[in-house]
């Protein structure tokens, strides 16, 4: 019994091992409402979603770092969807970015836009950093933005 036993939980680890090693579809973010947050924290949420093909599609309001998400490839935006850029700013309200850092951190947040979308962003989207600058994910599109399907 002990032996048939043993053959039996060799058996679910090997298939265990197997399903475990096959790629499952990733789940599908939506995006309905997010207001942001931290530059690297997203940045770094991008590489992961970008590394695993997650489908992200931006239907609602999309605000501040929330926008970096246009960098995942699979991006997909709604017209009716809304955007919200602004520049880089310090934790501490009132208090800005020493310049290079407003410089540097400006450039890492570009590189997460398509191309028309970064000039955009760089020439006036960047210098609001008290309130944002709104879009339309029409207009996103315009930019450059994957629309949904």
């Amino acid at each position: 019994m002990s032996r048939l036993f043993g053959v039996a939980t060799r058996s679910i680890v090997v298939v265990g091992v197997l399903l475990g090693s096959q790629t499952l579809p990733a789940q599908a973010i939506t995006v309905k409402r997010d207001l942001g947050g931290s530059v690297a924290e997203r940045i770094q949420q991008v590489r992961q979603l970008s590394a695993t093909g997650t489908p992200v599609r931006i239907e609602g309001t999309c605000i501040s770092a929330c926008t970096l998400l246009l960098g995942v490839p699979t991006t997909c935006v709604s017209p009716q969807a809304r955007l919200g850029f602004h520049g880089p700013s310090s934790r501490l309200r009132g208090i800005p970015l020493p310049p290079e850092e407003y410089e540097r951190v400006s450039r890492q947040m570009a590189e997460m836009y398509p191309a028309e979308l970064r000039r955009w962003f760089m020439a006036k989207a960047r210098l609001y950093t008290t309130s944002y600058l709104v879009i339309s994910g029409g207009e996103a599109i315009r930019m450059g933005a994957r629309a949904c399907d």
